[in-house]
């Protein structure tokens, strides 16, 4: 069987929602209802690690830049108010250029970057 990261990867993120069903759905209806929240709840709420706690939304949006700016003068801030607290320097709030799915894998190594007229889909 042939295993495809995203796929899986996508599976995983259903599973491990506290709000899994434990048995089949009853109707179709009740299935697509269920997913079409767990979307919501996954492009406009859950904040992605991958992506300095953004959510997709944000990101395809633009705005992240902003909150991630916002993000470096609290932290600055709270830095200034209390240096005792800061050992070291305040978190990474960068924005993340690419994100992969296994970024040290060989499949991940001479791909091609997107041409700039190349249309993304969304799920």
């Amino acid at each position: 069987m042939a295993h495809i990261p995203y796929s899986e990867s996508l599976f995983k993120t259903l599973e491990d929602r506290p709000a899994y069903p434990l048995k089949a759905f009853d109707t179709l209806f009740a299935a697509r209802a269920w997913v079409g929240a767990l979307v919501r709840w996954y492009n406009h709420e859950h904040r992605h690690s991958a992506i300095r706690f953004v959510t997709p939304a944000q990101r395809h949006a633009n705005l992240d830049q902003d909150i991630l700016d916002r993000r470096v003068a609290l932290y600055e801030s709270a830095r200034q108010r209390n240096p005792l607290r800061w050992k070291g320097r305040t978190r990474n709030w960068q924005r993340v250029d690419a994100v992969r799915l296994n970024p040290d894998s060989i499949d991940n190594q001479g791909v091609a970057p997107q041409r700039p007229n190349q249309e993304r889909k969304a799920a």
